[in-house]
């Protein structure tokens, strides 16, 4: 079986340059494919998808280079470019921001800064090609499980998507209001329009109704022009209202005035604009609660209580954590910020403890996991002092028979096996370790079928440091690979 090598397109009129940019990427194991007429590039393409990179050197003149740039970029919108450039001198043509130049690199030609560029082309590749198959939207994070609360959630949020009714979450914070937001949106009729998200409470109120309704120029000091407002901004889209319940009494008015007539002004004008937006609201707080204290307009509530989504905290769904935990894991190795693992007892832990922060609070532990024990695995031992309490504590909850079922029944790879036990007569832990890295360099390429980079990808390393491990382990390629 051969493995096939990432292949590279350099254009590159100077023809020594070319050579030594050859030499250098068949030596890191990339296939070099040289086009030397700025003009006629494609003939060396077959399928863009086949290419990782291309480098672009030296045109006729700078018209030509830019000509060249916007030929590759109607070409395969997606092909990541890197501009050769000499030492310590930026790239006299002008970029276009649609382009997919992720940099530059400079020549003489240096090892590391290839390998960087190629790696990070490897990464924007292997996104774009996750882009294309991934679920429809990258929001469910908070509405991962198979808690009989989060699957409610689900069904109202099927239920109510596609109509225009005003939309009112409820929930703590952290519990996921906003992605419940998107989530209508996405679903929606508007899709295709802007989602327009406010947080009521982290604007001041005597500027929340200029950045609501925006402002005319000379409206008020400091309005040195005219600016659109985010009721315009999600003109045929959606708005979601966050923290609604922090809004001020004077302001409530005012937004249920648009809410009833479907009509604005700016700040400092008297014309009106039409309003065709779909209003999504959410709050912490007990808006009836509030009615009471008056600190909320009871009419603004019915307005905006059309149809009440209410999102539980994650204390009440522990049967979901370990598959939150999973999702979060993946989300962290798809942008690339490393990776963890957590043993069975770490997770039995987290399901005891009471999660006052929500899925935010669990998402900045894993996170921080990820940071502190980079492609390691996590015990109970491991996690913050607060989360190795027994559930004997009066707030904590106790793991039943359903959170052990909903693991048994979708396998979380974040859960490890039990401790490996050291043998009676002890063993060489060196050799120990290199036969385990050897036997699984060997299954990750057979799983690829050969292909590094993909076993790389299946390792949590760098293409080229798998390369070097072959070397180290004095792996030849068809041992590597099954059937050869």
């Amino acid at each position: 079986m051969s493995i096939s090598e990432p292949k590279v397109l350099i254009i590159e009129a100077d023809a020594d340059r070319g050579r030594e940019l050859e030499s250098v990427l068949r030596f890191i194991n990339y296939e070099p494919d040289l086009a030397s007429d700025c003009s006629g590039w494609k003939n060396n393409i077959d399928d863009s998808r086949d290419i990782l990179a291309v480098l672009v050197g030296s045109c006729k003149n700078e018209k030509a280079l830019q000509k060249l740039l916007k030929e590759i970029h109607d070409f395969d919108e997606h092909l990541p470019i890197f501009l050769l450039t000499e030492k310590h001198r930026e790239p006299t043509v002008a970029i276009e921001p649609s382009s997919c130049i992720l940099g530059r690199v400079e020549m003489p030609v240096h090892y590391t800064q290839l390998t960087s560029a190629l790696h990070q082309a490897e990464v924007y590749r292997e996104t774009q090609a996750d882009n294309a198959q991934q679920r429809p939207v990258d929001l469910f994070r908070s509405l991962v499980g198979t808690s009989r609360s989060v699957q409610m959630v689900r069904r109202m949020i099927q239920q109510v998507a596609k109509s225009d009714a005003n939309v009112l979450i409820l929930g703590e914070s952290g519990t996921g209001k906003e992605v419940v937001a998107r989530n209508l949106h996405y679903y929606s009729a508007r899709r295709d329009s802007a989602f327009v998200p406010v947080n009521c409470g982290a604007i001041p109120g005597d500027l929340l109704e200029s950045e609501l309704f925006g402002h005319e120029k000379g409206a008020f000091t400091g309005a040195i022009s005219a600016r659109q407002g985010r009721f315009e901004l999600a003109e045929g889209g959606t708005l979601f209202l966050d923290e609604i319940g922090d809004m001020s009494l004077n302001m409530q008015v005012k937004l249920l005035r648009v809410l009833q007539e479907r009509t604005f002004e700016r700040v400092g004008s008297n014309k009106s604009i039409k309003a065709d937006v779909r209003i999504i609201a959410a709050t912490h707080r007990d808006l009836e609660k509030a009615i009471g204290d008056g600190s909320f307009r009871e009419d603004l509530f019915y307005r905006l209580n059309v149809f009440p989504i209410e999102m539980p905290p994650l204390r009440e769904r522990v049967e979901d954590i370990p598959l939150l935990v999973n999702e979060l894991i993946r989300r962290i190795e798809h942008e690339k910020r490393g990776s963890v693992r957590l043993t069975q007892g770490a997770i039995l832990a987290l399901c005891q403890y009471n999660w006052p922060g929500n899925v935010r609070e669990l998402a900045n532990l894993v996170e921080r996991l990820a940071i502190l024990y980079p492609f390691g695995v996590v015990d109970v031992g491991d996690l913050p002092e607060k989360f190795q309490l027994d559930g004997s504590g009066g707030d904590r909850v106790r793991i039943d028979e359903e959170v052990l079922a909903a693991q048994a029944a979708q396998p979380v790879p974040c859960m490890t096996e039990a401790e490996p036990r050291l043998p009676r007569n002890g063993l060489d832990l060196k050799e120990h370790l290199s036969n385990l890295e050897v036997g699984f360099i060997k299954q990750a390429l057979d799983d690829a079928n050969g292909v590094v980079a993909q076993a790389a990808k299946r390792l949590g390393m760098r293409r080229t440091t798998l390369v070097e491990k072959l070397r180290k382990y004095g792996l030849q390629r068809s041992d590597s690979a099954p059937g050869v």
